[in-house]
């Protein structure tokens, strides 16, 4: 329990003591005294906050409603009252307060991934240091059970991480010297020696955590409208409340009973339940898909992705390993080894799976003193002079844009033709294995309701329609470069537009789809564990490359749409029918105070159900 709760407990605890022995007295002077000590007790912070805000001008607010209310029945000389109506709603606000509290906690606790100290070598000694403070360069020793507390390479040591924190999958994934490391996972067994290549404000943990910090600030439709249904709200009820006294005082002249009545009628109407309970559902929708390894930027995002009817992939690296291997070799003119050379050595500027794998086959290191003008062009290939002579690696695009005749090959994959001087030299042929689970995960969006699945890929079309196939993908368009895709997404965004109010989906590896995640509805990054692109081009990130977390996302975003509907339809049909029952004289502003705690106390308990999420 928090300072502030522990004064508002001991506050409530005084003023119920006072209240109770003011109600065994007769009436007279210390049975008044009392009481309003009582109320002063329990109701300063309200008064004072209600004339702070009206100095700032937000008048109509809860902290308004309640303090009109009960000064009003002190006025009429209904002191008990008065004392009962703030007793009841500061025990409401503590129990909202916790149930808020504990939400909160049970994110930092899901996010708790932010390491407090990094031990850094210096000098042939440790040093303990905060992450902030150590520098790119620097050795890190991390201990079995420690944190990785910033990104960085292995330089010595075997050892398992454990990714849960970041990816919602238990098991553990193997490193050795030379494999990367990013912060917030745990080490599990060996002693690892690690340089840092990022200072902690870029680090893995640090753009997370700044992810869901800040994921609020971006509203969902059903978040602004509550703000401005509070803002139209509250004096309507404060203009229907002067109504409910004035009109019928001048018609019966029983001002007491109808002041009663309008009193009774504010304290009901406090939004309370509303403005805290919605705001909370996708605070916790957001905490709960991060428990899962899915960010959600904002709960605008939460909510178009509860939309998802159209969803649009990348092939390599989302639906496919990204892993390509070099299969066959097909050499004219020159040897196979040449062949291998000649395209590994062109390759060698390029972090493109395919020219990684091609270097991976090789072997040998490769000379590139005599390598020059090295040009990558997307979407076909990369071309450079070497040892004089101009040499061409890449797609039949390329062939073609030189005027070089190519063979038919029968094999199927990503075949990689070589060309030199504008002669021919053979073609190499890669492939790409599809996913484990990319076919279920496609199952998975059909049972979540999703229209139309389409794959987007450079690669040449008997692959993708191979791809789409062993997948049951409704369309497969290849052969297509970065702006060809962005064409793409734009027709297909058109023709969902003209359906309707459904969303696109667009989910790529976040690094070389940056055009297209930022022009779809929602984008999402897949297999974004330690990278920098897809955190910052998309709008969800999936931290592991497990597609089947898609349609997860899809099922945590709907239910918590539905949980935040519920307590906006709960709130609103309890709130209404008191309010009539306050209006006709049959429920008193004790029972006010009992709808109003009570359906924000359900409200906000419906609420945490956001952050349990099940597979």
């Amino acid at each position: 329990m928090s300072r502030r709760q522990k004064r508002t407990l001991l506050s409530i605890l005084l003023s119920a003591a006072l209240f109770t022995v003011a109600l065994f007295l007769q009436e007279g002077s210390l049975r008044m005294v009392l009481l309003l000590a009582a109320y002063a007790l329990s109701g300063w912070e309200v008064l004072l906050e209600a004339g702070r805000n009206i100095l700032r001008g937000e008048v109509f607010d809860e902290n308004f409603l309640m303090a009109i209310a009960t000064v009003g029945a002190i006025v009429i000389g209904e002191y008990p009252e008065a004392v009962a109506v703030m007793l009841l709603y500061q025990i409401g606000e503590l129990f909202q307060s916790y149930a808020l509290g504990k939400s909160r906690r049970s994110i930092a606790a899901l996010m708790d991934i932010r390491p407090d100290t990094a031990t850094v070598e210096r000098d042939g000694t440790t040093a303990v240091l905060s992450p902030e403070d150590v520098a790119v360069a620097d050795v890190l020793v991390i201990k079995p059970g420690e944190r990785v507390p910033l990104d960085g390479v292995i330089l010595e040591g075997t050892s398992a991480l454990n990714t849960a924190a970041l990816t919602g999958e238990s098991a553990p994934r193997d490193v050795t010297v030379g494999d990367e490391v990013i912060s917030g996972c745990v080490n599990q067994s060996g002693l690892l020696r690690v340089r840092v290549t990022k200072p902690y404000s870029e680090s893995t943990v640090s753009k997370i955590l700044d992810l869901v910090e800040n994921a609020s600030v971006k509203k969902a439709k059903v978040e602004n409208f509550i703000t401005r249904f509070a803002r139209v709200y509250t004096p309507l009820v404060c203009a229907l409340a002067l109504l409910l006294f004035v009109i019928p005082s001048l018609i019966t002249g029983d001002a007491r009973t109808w002041g009663e009545r309008a009193l009774s009628f504010l304290v009901v109407s406090c939004p309370c339940a509303l403005v805290i309970s919605v705001p909370l559902t996708f605070f916790g929708g957001i905490g709960g898909a991060s428990k899962r390894g899915i960010l959600v930027k904002g709960s605008n995002y939460l909510e178009q992705l509860a939309d998802a009817e159209v969803v649009v992939f990348d092939k390599t690296g989302t639906l496919t390993e990204g892993a390509f291997r070099v299969t066959l070799v097909h050499p004219e003119l020159v040897s196979e080894q040449e062949l291998l050379r000649l395209a590994a050595t062109v390759e060698s500027y390029s972090d493109h799976p395919i020219s990684r794998s091609i270097r991976a086959h090789y072997h040998l290191p490769v000379d590139i003193q005599e390598l020059a003008n090295v040009q990558e062009i997307a979407g076909q290939g990369v071309t450079a002079s070497l040892a004089g002579r101009t040499v061409y690696a890449g797609n039949e695009a390329l062939m073609n844009a030189i005027g070089v005749a190519i063979p038919v090959c029968p094999h199927l994959g990503t075949i990689v033709h070589v060309a030199q001087d504008g002669t021919y030299l053979g073609h190499i042929v890669i492939a790409d294995q599809i996913k484990a689970t990319s076919k279920e995960a496609i199952a998975a969006l059909r049972r979540e309701g999703v229209r139309k699945t389409v794959m987007l890929t450079g690669d040449a079309k008997p692959v993708a329609d191979y791809v789409a196939a062993e997948l049951g993908l409704d369309e497969a368009r290849a052969q297509l470069l970065p702006a060809d895709k962005v064409a793409e997404v734009e027709a297909l965004l058109s023709e969902t537009r003209q359906r309707g109010r459904g969303r696109l989906l667009f989910v790529g590896d976040g690094v070389n789809d940056a055009p297209v995640l930022t022009r779809a509805d929602v984008g999402v990054a897949m297999g974004a564990l330690g990278s920098d692109a897809a955190v910052e081009a998309a709008d969800v990130v999936l931290m592991d490359d497990d597609p089947r977390k898609l349609a997860l996302g899809m099922r945590i975003a709907r239910r918590t749409l539905s949980i935040a509907r519920q307590n906006i339809i709960f709130a609103l049909v309890v709130k209404a029918l008191t309010l009539l029952l306050v209006a006709v004289g049959l429920a008193n502003m004790w029972l006010a105070v009992f709808a109003d705690v009570g359906v924000s106390f359900l409200a906000i308990l419906n609420a945490s159900r956001a952050l349990n999420v099940r597979a």
